[in-house]
């Protein structure tokens, strides 16, 4: 398999801005290596590093927020063919800079791509989550949903995790914790990463999805491939 012209961003939501140790990178960190060795282009930041203004518009400074990341940080989702989003897990949930990024992420969900789809269509998602307490596969599915709901697409097994024991305890980079040996999180982590990489390399090999069908400029041209509806006044 050859994957060194697929790319991948990372986004950690950690609470804990640079350069706080981060057990969620640390996490992150193993599947982002995995795609390096197989030649991927990879980029990586912290969200709570960068005044992301809250909003679901583009450019929250056209709606009153007096500084605003997002649309420059945007230019590296769009640059990559794989987003990856990283939490942590706090009272059972994803992290509030997790949320504040997909909320950001969906406000581009609107735009249209060259063949007139949603933007994110051909695009490939996975999730890592770290945390003391249950809730992984919580957090994956809210998460997940998201990405699917705005265009991206999601391969079998898109999400892995470490849990430490509930409550004070070690945490993923502690080396007291044993997660850097443990089976289950390592084998996870990799089979994430290669079914990733696997839906990524063909969709951009077929060129992302055909348009027939789900083309928003198609429907509003007035193409409806066999809807019919006596009722619609569209």
């Amino acid at each position: 398999m050859d994957f060194s012209d697929l790319s991948a961003l990372y986004i950690n939501c950690t609470l804990k801005p640079s350069p706080a140790q981060s057990h969620t990178r640390g996490l992150m960190e193993v599947s982002r290596k995995i795609m390096e060795r197989e030649g991927v282009q990879t980029d990586v930041f912290r969200a709570v590093d960068y005044p992301i203004a809250p909003g679901v518009y583009p450019d929250m400074r056209e709606h009153g927020a007096d500084t605003d990341a997002w649309p420059d940080l945007f230019e590296r989702v769009m640059a990559a063919d794989i987003l990856v989003l990283g939490t942590p897990i706090w009272l059972g949930e994803r992290s509030s800079v997790c949320t504040r990024v997909i909320e950001r992420l969906y406000a581009f969900s609107g735009e249209k791509n060259d063949k007139g789809q949603y933007l994110y269509y051909g695009k490939v998602g996975g999730t890592v989550i770290t945390g003391n307490e249950d809730g992984v596969k919580h957090c994956a599915m809210g998460i997940l949903y998201a990405l699917q709901h705005i265009g991206y697409s999601i391969p079998p097994q898109a999400d892995c995790g470490w849990l430490g024991e509930i409550g004070p305890g070690p945490s993923y980079l502690d080396p007291e914790s044993g997660a850097a040996d443990h089976e289950f999180t390592n084998r996870n982590t990799t089979f994430m990463t290669y079914n990733l990489l696997h839906l990524a390399r063909m969709l951009k090999d077929q060129g992302g999805y055909p348009a027939y069908g789900n083309s928003r400029a198609g429907w509003e041209s007035g193409e409806r491939w066999g809807f019919e509806n006596p009722e619609y006044r569209g």
